[in-house]
């Protein structure tokens, strides 16, 4: 992999825009109660499945714990209706992870009619529980993922949910689950209200900071962002070129195929176009230093 990363960084001819390698996105099984996550995204596309799990009735169950189980194996087993009514069980005895599901299986259409309105109610649920109480290591992942979530609600509002822009408290959810959970989503996202792009509290030092701490973690977007500012100076006045090529070149190849990963595809061409043979030798030597020291 070394080789080939390094290859193309000496290379003199255009590197490909589809040169990247794929990314594996975290995910996991939620039956090993998740240590990955992903913030949702405001609903755009049509649910892929009708609302029948809404119109089912609520069963019993001995208590929330079990009707978590139920809800989960159901979920695996691809039975949506059932599953739907055992999470709303477990959620409303207060079960988190019942109510972190449900918020993503809402957010993302899976299984039930898509619902910002409900899933920023379910993913807010999990905020105030972990405001005050302390989470379960095996639960910190999801907390965060939560945190984060009501913050891309609250910094980009969802007319259609009647969620309205509240730019200081998507700072405060954001700047918790950084340096509360150190998630590297809560700080790439902070990073980016530092640099400005949600009009507030602009500080580019802090944000390269928050970038930094956020690509060290692998964390593809942070990394092309720090790369682009490295390599033009932005980052700390004076530009490092070779490091910040670095950077881009960790991120284009962690890059996936979809549209919305271009702009990391872009900013590497970009760089490496205009960087020197010089730079790209010395991106190269970082870059076999930076994967030896993390493998």
């Amino acid at each position: 992999m070394v080789a080939g990363i390094h290859k193309g960084l000496i290379s003199t001819s255009r590197p490909s825009a589809r040169a990247a390698l794929p990314l594996c996105l975290m995910a996991m099984s939620l039956g090993a109660l998740l240590t990955a996550f992903v913030a949702p995204a405001p609903a755009l596309d049509s649910p892929r499945v009708t609302a029948r799990a809404d119109a089912q009735p609520l069963p019993m169950f001995k208590d929330p714990r079990a009707a978590l189980r139920a809800g989960l194996e159901s979920y695996h087993a691809g039975d949506q209706a059932t599953s739907i009514a055992a999470l709303r069980y477990a959620a409303e005895g207060g079960e988190p992870l019942a109510q972190w599901k449900l918020g993503r299986m809402y957010a993302e259409g899976d299984g039930v009619v898509r619902d910002d309105a409900r899933a920023y109610e379910y993913f807010s649920q999990i905020v105030d529980h972990y405001a005050d109480d302390e989470p379960d290591p095996r639960e910190r992942s999801m907390a965060a993922s939560a945190f984060v979530a009501v913050g891309v609600y609250l910094r980009d509002g969802v007319p259609s949910a009647r969620i309205k822009p509240d730019l200081d408290r998507a700072f405060d959810l954001f700047r918790y689950a950084a340096t509360y959970f150190g998630a590297a989503d809560a700080q790439y996202n902070l990073a980016r209200m530092y640099l400005g792009d949600a009009g507030a509290k602009k500080n580019v030092r802090q944000g390269a900071n928050w970038l930094e701490l956020a690509a060290r973690k692998g964390h593809p977007q942070a990394q092309a962002m720090l790369g682009r500012m490295m390599f033009t100076g932005e980052a700390s006045g004076e530009p490092e070129r070779a490091r910040g090529l670095m950077y881009l070149t960790l991120a284009r190849d962690a890059a996936g195929g979809a549209a919305g990963d271009r702009w990391i595809v872009d900013l590497h061409a970009e760089a490496l176009n205009s960087a020197s043979e010089t730079d790209r030798r010395t991106a190269g030597a970082m870059l076999e230093g930076y994967l030896r020291e993390r493998n």
